[in-house]
């Protein structure tokens, strides 16, 4: 069983992995299905929950390569409407994709439980202490630069040990601000900054980041990693996906953020009966 202890509760799977449905509050994400407006956003967010997601993570700001930043108050509309009308009908653990201390301190006020940090806490010297405060997971992404300019800088000596280190820097950073260990999930940031080669040797080690310590979330959905393998466009990625997730579990993935919640988890049913 996978546990996962939140602001005031726990949660837990006999799944393989927790499936953390995506719900992108933004006009601009790469997967025309998970974006939207308000009320096509709060449609996708209750199909999700009804195909059995563990989790929902919504965000307000694409981090897709070349994208740009929104300010805090425009990501605020985005969100916490959302948040607020999910928790009339649901208390499904619900993970904002902030890089902000206003945003995620609004989203949790509404009832989020998760903070979903691309930036691993660097970018807002206020999100390592309120986290540490409210005492809510977060999840530590490894990244390089900025979306709008990351896919310039993709050599790497030895992609593995640079992201281990990376990670292992930002673990220390948070635990000294009084993040708990068990509150820490990391992100190996596939497709931010990585070729396809660091985005397959990511997938396949991902379990042995930082020693295995931590639990891992590997958000593969549809990425260009998978049309690069199968030369599919974004709409034709479901089989890749579904592929590439089931190997990140065996792999040693703690959870997998999806597009396609109840694919996904018929594939974690297969999973656990034949594994």
């Amino acid at each position: 069983m996978k546990s996962l202890k939140l602001h005031n509760r726990s949660i837990s799977t006999e799944s393989p992995a927790f499936v953390m449905g995506i719900v992108n509050a933004t006009p601009d994400s790469f997967w025309e299905k998970s974006r939207g407006d308000q009320e096509s956003s709060l449609k996708l967010a209750l199909k999700l929950i009804e195909e059995g997601a563990d989790i929902l993570d919504i965000g307000g700001e694409s981090t897709r390569p070349g994208s740009d930043y929104v300010d805090a108050e425009e990501e605020i509309k985005r969100v916490v409407p959302l948040v607020e009308e999910i928790r009339k009908v649901s208390d499904i653990p619900l993970s904002i994709d902030t890089r902000k201390y206003k945003v995620m301190k609004a989203a949790f006020e509404a009832g989020a439980d998760i903070l979903n940090d691309v930036s691993a806490l660097e970018d807002d010297e206020k999100l390592a202490p309120f986290v540490s405060s409210v005492k809510i997971p977060v999840i530590l992404m490894h990244k390089r630069g900025i979306p709008s300019i990351m896919q310039n800088r993709t050599d790497y000596k030895d992609v593995f040990t640079e992201v281990e280190d990376y990670l292992y820097k930002r673990i220390t950073f948070a635990k000294q601000a009084g993040i708990e260990d068990e509150k820490i999930i990391l992100d190996p940031g596939i497709g931010f900054g990585k070729n396809l080669e660091a985005n397959l040797c990511l997938i396949k080690n991902c379990g042995k980041l930082c020693g295995g310590t931590f639990p891992v979330l590997m958000a593969l959905s549809r990425k260009s990693c998978i049309g690069q393998i199968t030369g599919k466009p974004v709409e034709d990625r479901l089989s890749g996906t579904i592929t590439a997730d089931v190997l990140s579990v065996l792999a040693g993935a703690f959870m997998i953020r999806v597009h396609d919640v109840k694919e996904a988890v018929d594939s974690m049913k297969v999973l656990k009966a034949l594994v």
